[in-house]
């Protein structure tokens, strides 16, 4: 009887021939925190009464949720950070870096067949890569950064295989957005989700961060994918480490397989108040948008920008609508300037914010007025993610933001599309 990818590298990482539902300790091949959950993390990691983290160089703290810092707490907790992160001798990426879950790959910390915990939900993302990454609360990663080893209990897995191509206008957001509502927001509740297939073969690495990102908006532990060339390609570009790729037998057990065919997929935007709630994109045009949000760990690196750029060029915002952009990573933001579309962004009338999570979390950089409308390509929209619970949040691609607030309504991004 074969094993699935999660299977796999946590009989790896265990030294154990573990199958779904057994209970092992394993071995990280990195941790991460951000700002949010790090001064948890480092007040379990002193009432642990540790004195060292297992390797300063596979643990990172990132300043990426509340970056600049917009409240004097807020720059106490940053302060704590650096400090703790300079006695550790730790990788610390501080403000304008960028986000956590763009910063961890691009930097080169994680590759295929590697273990890793985050003290954040999406640290999911890094399954696009083929690593088996989960986001843990912050004593479970204070544990993780003082032993090098946590518990996991091996998850049965989901098989996504979605055949056909996508069409012209329809982007991996909108694939993952129509599988969470077809799955629902609780339906992979602790199981890794495996995606396979012609449609994800057929994406660039840049869009299956995207759809392993939201792994988790359908309860899952991870959202893994097999590695290809082209995952060969990117990794050996970002990191010097060597790797060993994991494959699921053909004979793996699942809990259970879904089958999809996407050829004739339409845009699809997630309503208010949560992930599952889809429709496709005609359904919901017209409702009108006072701001837009491109960006987020989601829909922030530098293919989501070139699709929104090359909406917006030559045209401007709608004047009831706002637009704010924020690049995903330091890096992101220079290729973009190199390739002109901070100037594209700029001359449409947007607004480009320092690179980082931006208005998701709803701290500071955009917190939207009561009653209004927002489309943004981040990954929730319950109440108040954005800072403001009587605001209504829509979600859906760089695509569907751009085409929306040039009309300052949800928009088709179709007709833009040649």
């Amino acid at each position: 009887m074969g094993k699935t990818i999660a299977e796999k590298i946590l009989s790896n990482k265990s030294g154990q021939n573990c199958r779904a539902n057994d209970i092992v300790i394993a071995d990280l091949d990195f941790v991460m925190a951000q700002d949010g959950t790090s001064g948890l993390a480092i007040q379990a990691f002193e009432e642990m009464q540790a004195k060292k983290v297992f390797d300063p160089q596979r643990v990172a703290m990132v300043i990426d949720h509340s970056s600049p810092s917009p409240l004097a707490g807020v720059s106490a907790l940053h302060k704590q950070i650096r400090v703790f992160a300079n006695e550790q001798d730790i990788n610390l990426y501080d403000i304008g870096n960028g986000v956590c879950h763009q910063l961890v790959p691009e930097q080169g910390h994680v590759v295929p067949g590697d273990l890793v915990i985050g003290a954040d939900s999406h640290t999911c993302t890094y399954g696009a890569i083929n690593v088996f990454s989960t986001g843990v609360g912050s004593t479970d990663m204070a544990a993780g950064m003082v032993s090098g080893k946590l518990w996991f209990k091996v998850p049965e897995t989901i098989k996504f295989i979605i055949n056909g191509k996508l069409p012209a206008g329809v982007y991996s957001k909108d694939l993952i957005l129509y599988l969470i509502g077809d799955v629902t927001a609780d339906g992979a509740t602790y199981r890794a989700a495996e995606y396979v297939g012609e449609a994800i073969s057929n994406l660039s690495i840049d869009a299956r961060f995207t759809i392993s990102n939201m792994a988790i908006e359908m309860g899952a532990k991870c959202g893994l994918m097999e590695a290809d060339q082209k995952t060969f390609d990117w990794v050996k570009e970002h990191s010097q480490r060597e790797f060993t790729p994991v494959k699921a037998d053909p004979d793996a057990v699942y809990a259970w397989i879904k089958e999809y065919n996407v050829s004739n997929l339409e845009p699809q935007i997630a309503k208010p108040h949560t992930v599952d709630n889809v429709a496709p994109i005609s359904e919901v045009a017209g409702i009108p948008i006072q701001q837009g949000v491109i960006g987020t760990c989601t829909n922030g690196r530098i293919e989501d920008l070139r699709i929104a750029a090359a909406i917006l060029k030559g045209k401007k915002v709608n004047r009831h609508t706002r637009l704010i952009v924020a690049p995903s990573s330091r890096q992101t933001m220079i290729q973009a300037m190199r390739e002109g579309l901070i100037e594209i962004f700029m001359e449409s009338g947007a607004a480009v914010v320092t690179p980082g999570c931006g208005p998701c979390v709803g701290t500071h950089n955009g917190v939207p007025s009561d009653g209004e409308n927002v489309i943004s390509t981040a990954n929730r929209n319950f109440k108040g993610r954005m800072g403001n619970p009587t605001s209504f949040i829509y979600l859906g691609s760089p695509a569907s933001v751009a085409a929306s607030v040039i009309y300052g309504k949800i928009t088709d991004p179709r007709e833009f599309i040649k």
